[in-house]
């Protein structure tokens, strides 16, 4: 177990895992290591829902205490994060990620649907040939009744919009 366990100390994940009244010595552990971590430490983002209870700003001095939900990018593991800043950095194409990251493009897409699942999103479905094949006669359609004066620029605007849904 890497991350923040790592830095609690060696059996403190199983520890907790098998006995969850151990969390308090996991907040002492967290809270002498004066550590701050990016998310959810590695591993627990599988044992169920997770809240924040406290936000503190030592600049400000401030503490706000209460149930804050995580968000979904807080509960990807490190390499996760990694690709998906990548990713990001890359503007999403693929064939960038795989120089970047030295990998393959299969290993790459792996990796990017491993990350959707992980943020339980579905890839988007790709239309198929007879849907492409519809929506360019109704593009096509469209753009001929402007033409002819019989739609406005908006009403086109707007019926091609529609095709698409």
């Amino acid at each position: 177990m890497g991350g923040a366990w790592a830095a609690l100390g060696h059996g403190t994940y199983d520890a907790i895992r098998r006995n969850p009244l151990r969390a308090r010595t996991v907040t002492g552990l967290m809270s002498r290591a004066r550590k701050t971590f990016d998310g959810l430490p590695d591993g627990l983002a599988g044992l169920g829902e997770w809240t924040i209870s406290e936000f503190k700003s030592e600049e400000a001095g401030l503490t706000v205490r209460g149930r804050f939900r995580i968000s979904p990018f807080q509960k990807l593991d490190t390499e996760q994060t990694k690709f998906l800043i990548t990713f990001l950095r890359c503007r999403g194409v693929l064939s960038s990620i795989e120089r970047e990251l030295g990998i393959s493009y299969p290993t790459a897409r792996a990796r990017l649907d491993a990350l959707l699942k992980a943020l339980d999103l579905a890839p988007a479905a790709e239309p198929t040939p007879d849907q492409k094949r519809r929506l360019a006669e109704r593009r096509k359609e469209v753009l001929e009744k402007l033409e002819a004066g019989e739609m406005t620029p908006d009403e086109a605007k707007q019926a091609m919009k529609e095709a698409v849904k």
